[in-house]
């Protein structure tokens, strides 16, 4: 008997952008939901607030500084992007 594959979701996951509203708002040309965060805390915020539907989260380098502590290699869901 082989393994049963993991779950797919079966609707299309949401893109969310957090960080500098210079650096993120262009990303709502496409759809993408803007979180803007002008420090630490608002990134902490913002990220405590996505939806389950979230299935990717673009971060700024210092978003993705402010959630050092969460966006450990065992975490695999959202999948995050750091803008570089």
């Amino acid at each position: 008997m082989s393994p049963t594959p993991p779950a797919v979701p079966t609707a299309v996951p949401i893109v969310a952008a957090i960080g500098s509203p210079v650096m993120v708002r262009g990303y709502a040309l496409a759809g993408v939901r803007v979180l803007p965060a002008e420090d630490a805390d608002e990134v902490r915020d913002a990220w405590r607030s996505l939806p389950a539907d979230v299935g990717l989260v673009v971060l700024t380098e210092q978003a993705a500084q402010a959630l050092a502590d969460t966006l450990t290699a065992e975490r695999t869901w959202p999948l995050v992007a750091v803008m570089s």
